[in-house]
């Protein structure tokens, strides 16, 4: 709990001096983004993450750091395929209009399969006390709706081959962007079989 707790005043600290976004900016700047992420932020490629509905400080902050990857693949977030001047060449405005626009969009739901419906529930509302696993809710929302101020990410609706992605890349340690190595330290007690069932409940948790 208490590497939960700095984790949450280290995302407030980075994000109060942020600047407001203007979500009908963001909406002209989303036409960048629209190949892979829908001009609504409901990506079509289950292996590109929706934005749409996502948390503006969470935005905001992946932005940011995909650009410190970009200069030094071993700082920020590192991505060939977000190593585009089109990330790069963003201003910190850019990147808080975008953030406004996405997050007001509406995520597309969808069903989640029954074979992973009882472990993921259990995995999401409750963890797994063996593993030291805690409950995704605690910092996602009951609902996966995340928590804006602190940085969360939502989760609720998010592609569950994206999510099995990043739990991998975070528990590899491939992904390193997490304050404090909170979901690293999470994400390498999960078995595959929880990170699927997971990943597959939150895509129809709302």
């Amino acid at each position: 709990m208490r590497k939960l707790a700095i984790f949450a005043f280290v995302f407030v600290a980075w994000s109060a001096p942020g600047i407001a976004g203007d979500a009908a900016k963001g909406a002209e700047l989303a036409a960048t983004c629209a190949a892979c992420h829908g001009q609504d932020g409901n990506s079509s490629n289950p292996m590109w993450p929706k934005l749409a509905g996502q948390s503006e400080k969470y935005l905001e902050k992946q932005l940011h750091d995909f650009q410190a990857g970009i200069k030094d693949q071993s700082q920020g977030r590192y991505n060939a395929s977000m190593a585009t001047p089109m990330i790069s060449d963003l201003s910190d405005e850019d990147i808080a209009d975008l953030a406004a626009y996405f997050s007001e969009q509406e995520t597309q739901m969808g069903a989640v399969k029954k074979e992973f419906l009882d472990l993921g529930k259990k995995i999401y509302f409750q963890g797994d006390a063996e593993r030291k696993v805690p409950a995704c809710s605690a910092c996602h929302g009951a609902t996966g709706q995340g928590l804006n101020l602190a940085g969360y990410p939502g989760l609720s609706g998010q592609h569950p081959e994206y999510t099995i992605s990043q739990l991998k890349a975070f528990s590899h340690g491939e992904r390193n962007n997490d304050a404090n190595g909170v979901m690293r330290d999470i994400a390498i007690r999960m078995s595959d079989q929880q990170i699927e069932a997971v990943a597959h409940f939150v895509l129809g948790l709302h």
